[in-house]
């Protein structure tokens, strides 16, 4: 087997497990301890994985978030199919919290029809919820630039005023291991008092989110469902035994 199919057979093993002895890797390249220890050697300079004793770690890249502006172009259609899955949850005379993130944003024009109120931390969010004559209340709070989420301590405080039926909420990180991850601090504090106050908490991930892990933690994989595409049957099934998933088809 040629080097660069021995670091694709070593990173793929990676994607599927945050950890993998050497041994294994041993056996699934059929090549030398000897080898495996030089190709894990080369892949931990290239920043790609962290070495450990009898094997090697899969590394986490922590990125900076990405502006809503940005994230209502990525995965557009993907992200589409999320929406209209999760509101078909919904039934009428439901109070519904909407987090703020463009996969909850795109849930709201399937909403037209609900007679719901939504409660939401999300600026954008509210507006066109308004635009499309649904009741809404909207979280009052600083505003994070970047995202346009309303977070602090004021919005911490109404939020533990009220009770939700489902809440939904985005997400940037969903790994088997370190559970549900957001870039922003208070942005998962936000999120955890939102479960703590619904009935039943839905987390929006596409398949971009998958395996990720950002800087703060808000919840592990059983404390809420999961609402997801395009996922290997391998990854769904892991992920099934910890909590309720649903997988959108394409």
């Amino acid at each position: 087997m040629l080097t660069e199919e021995r670091y694709h057979v070593i990173l793929g093993s990676l994607e599927k497990e945050p950890v993998v002895k050497l041994q294994d890797l041993v056996d699934l390249t059929k090549t030398s301890e000897s080898t495996i220890r030089r190709d894990l050697k080369k892949l931990e300079e290239s920043e790609k994985l962290v070495r450990i004793h009898g094997g090697a770690r899969r590394i986490y890249n922590v990125a900076n978030e990405d502006m809503m502006e940005e994230k209502s172009v990525k995965n557009t259609d993907e992200k589409k199919r999320i929406a209209k899955f999760a509101v078909e949850m919904i039934r009428d005379g439901e109070m519904i919290y909407l987090d703020a993130g463009s996969t909850t944003y795109d849930m709201i024009p399937f909403l037209k029809n609900k007679q719901v109120t939504v409660i939401t931390n999300g600026i954008p969010h509210a507006s066109l919820l308004t635009d499309l004559n649904i009741q809404t209340i909207q979280i009052g709070g600083r505003i994070k630039r970047h995202t346009k989420a309303v977070i602090g301590p004021e919005a911490q405080r109404q939020i533990q005023t009220y009770h939700f039926s489902k809440a939904f909420l985005g997400i940037n990180g969903v790994d088997l291991e370190f559970g549900y991850t957001t870039p922003d601090m208070e942005e998962a504090v936000i999120k955890q008092l939102v479960m703590q106050s619904a009935n039943r908490s839905f987390f929006l991930a596409d398949s971009s989110k998958m395996n990720k892990v950002t800087f703060s933690k808000v919840a592990n994989l059983e404390d809420g469902n999961l609402i997801s595409s395009r996922l290997s049957e391998e990854l769904k099934n892991r992920i099934a035994e910890q909590t309720n998933i649903w997988e959108v088809e394409s």
